[in-house]
């Protein structure tokens, strides 16, 4: 009798699973997974946010390293000032991806895996650490600002959306990058808790945005004393490829003396012209 109901109770267990499966429902992962799995993807989102790509990227099209002149900063921003638009774009765009993606993939398919919201939010936050302190690039990295807007688009893409339009419209009027960034860095946190609510999300965005003001505090400095650059401005160290210093600098010297050379001319000629013009 004892053995009749056992297998009775394992049948039932087994028909209960299989309903389960053919409902979409995966099986609950084991309690040693629990913790594994969301430490795997935390460290997996933070090695690809070390990949500093306006470093990769400068290199990849002969460009100087964006870290030896302008800011130092290795983003977008600060290759912008290298002249070269392309090498600007595509670094902001892998920037933003490396936060997108791993917070993207959790989200899609980490519910197998036992991976809820709250492995969401520290994937995303460990892509943006990975960023400003890349394990690749000795820990020197940048300010996170589109890998953070990445994070959030990945996360709820109304909040990255809602945070990008504020990027936009401060820098559309003020001119600065740096500020954009900061008022976006307080505002998102705030987008989060009015409309969405608490819980890790807004954690993670609320730590983002504190770091993302500690990285700008050269630039808020800078902002005080009206020495910021604006955007599009080029960056004075930044030597364009294939040239030296001494080349660049030669170059603007024989600029010069051309200018003054051809001012000399043009006032001899004058006076010239003026001592010795047609008599009547």
């Amino acid at each position: 009798m004892r053995a009749r109901t056992e297998l009775n109770a394992a049948g039932r267990s087994k028909r209960k699973m299989t309903a389960n499966h053919r409902r979409g429902h995966s099986p609950r992962a084991p309690d040693n997974m629990e913790t594994l799995y969301p430490a795997l993807a935390t460290l997996a989102a933070y090695l690809i946010g070390s990949l500093s790509f306006a470093v990769i990227v400068s290199r990849l099209m002969g460009l100087n390293d964006p870290r030896t002149y302008g800011s130092g900063n290795p983003g977008a921003t600060n290759v912008l000032r290298s002249g070269n638009k392309t090498a600007a774009a595509l670094t902001l765009l892998l920037d933003a991806l490396k936060g997108f993606v791993p917070v993207f993939l959790v989200s899609e398919f980490g519910a197998r895996f036992g991976l809820g919201e709250g492995t969401v939010a520290l994937v995303g936050l460990a892509a943006f650490v990975g960023h400003l302190w890349p394990v690749f690039f000795k820990f020197a990295g940048g300010k996170g600002v589109a890998t953070a807007a990445g994070v959030l688009l990945g996360i709820n893409p109304w909040l990255g959306l809602a945070t990008l339009a504020t990027w936009l419209i401060i820098a559309f009027f003020f001119r600065y990058s740096s500020l954009a960034a900061l008022v976006s860095a307080v505002f998102a946190p705030f987008y989060q808790l009015l409309i969405w609510g608490g819980g890790p999300v807004a954690a993670a965005a609320t730590v983002m945005g504190l770091l993302l003001v500690w990285r700008h505090a050269a630039n808020i400095q800078k902002l005080l004393n009206g020495t910021e650059s604006k955007l599009g401005s080029k960056a004075k160290g930044a030597v364009p490829p294939g040239a030296s210093a001494g080349q660049v600098h030669s170059h603007a010297h024989g600029k010069a003396d051309h200018g003054r050379h051809h001012k000399h001319d043009q006032k001899h000629d004058h006076k010239h012209d003026n001592k010795h013009g047609a008599k009547p």
